[in-house]
């Protein structure tokens, strides 16, 4: 399914330098991103991908959207996301969707590094479960009570004990496994944080099989080869001056690894 078809970015850019984030999309201005199930934001670092999730997130108003200010003024910013428009995509029945699915969300790096130092601090855990209760329509006394009940220790114990066994890397897969759901849109930015090529792959293979099986699309941030290459994925090289699409094995990140281990082939054939 396709629920968001296309993105286009203002046309309207500021001159000024240190104008966010108008000199980030500068070279870019006014171009029309046209999404698939799953399509791909690459660029080295300073490239913009991250930054243009955001501003994509900002628009959409999903969960998720980061702040976004220029110096502390909100103006300029404002302005970018009001020039900037996009267009939903079709059902089945090839009417326009009105909205977006309600569990649509932006997960960034932040957010899973946060999932795993929330495991790791006993009082963060804690607290990030009586939040969850409230946010599910707990009342304050009711939150307290649960606070000092001998079940709720015991669901805290079970969790941290649990937890403990598992590095950063599996905490991640387990998030994924817990927020990736069907028919929704996800926003990931740079999902291959704290995670092994192994489990990078397996992440990969999880998305396509969300995109082709289960309506959900995904637009992504990343530069890691073990994503890039799994995915089944239209990719837009963000180094590039103009807005491009291209193919993961042309990629400068990927070549890079490919001469890197093409110059140590011996080593590897050795028996």
């Amino acid at each position: 399914m396709i629920y968001l078809s296309n993105f286009k970015l203002s046309s309207q850019i500021s001159g000024n330098p240190n104008i966010y984030p108008d000199h980030v999309f500068k070279h870019i201005s006014g171009e029309v991103l046209i999404f698939d199930r799953i399509t791909v934001l690459y660029g080295n670092n300073g490239s913009g991908k991250s930054t243009l999730l955001n501003v994509i997130a900002n628009k959409l108003g999903i969960t998720g959207s980061e702040r976004m200010t220029t110096y502390g003024n909100s103006a300029y910013v404002q302005r970018f996301l009001d020039k900037s428009s996009y267009e939903l995509g079709r059902d089945e029945q090839e009417h326009v969707i009105r909205q977006l699915p309600e569990g649509s969300r932006y997960i960034k790096s932040e957010d899973i590094l946060y999932e795993i130092k929330k495991i790791q601090q006993a009082n963060v855990l804690r607290e990030g479960l009586l939040y969850e209760q409230s946010q599910q329509g707990m009342s304050k006394a009711e939150t307290e009570e649960l606070a000092h009940s001998y079940a709720f220790k015991k669901k805290l114990d079970n969790i941290q004990f649990s937890q403990e066994k598992y590095s950063n890397g599996e905490t991640s897969m387990q998030f994924f496994e817990e927020y990736l759901l069907p028919g929704q849109l996800y926003l990931l930015d740079e999902p291959e944080t704290s995670l092994s090529p192994v489990n990078q792959i397996r992440l990969a293979e999880q998305i396509n099989e969300l995109a082709r099986y289960f309506d959900s699309q995904f637009i992504i941030s990343t530069h890691s080869p073990f994503v890039l290459g799994t995915l089944h994925a239209k990719i837009y090289n963000l180094d590039r001056t103009i807005l491009q699409t291209a193919e993961w094995f042309e990629l400068d990140n990927v070549r890079f690894f490919y001469h890197f281990f093409d110059k140590h082939k011996r080593l590897f054939d050795q028996e």
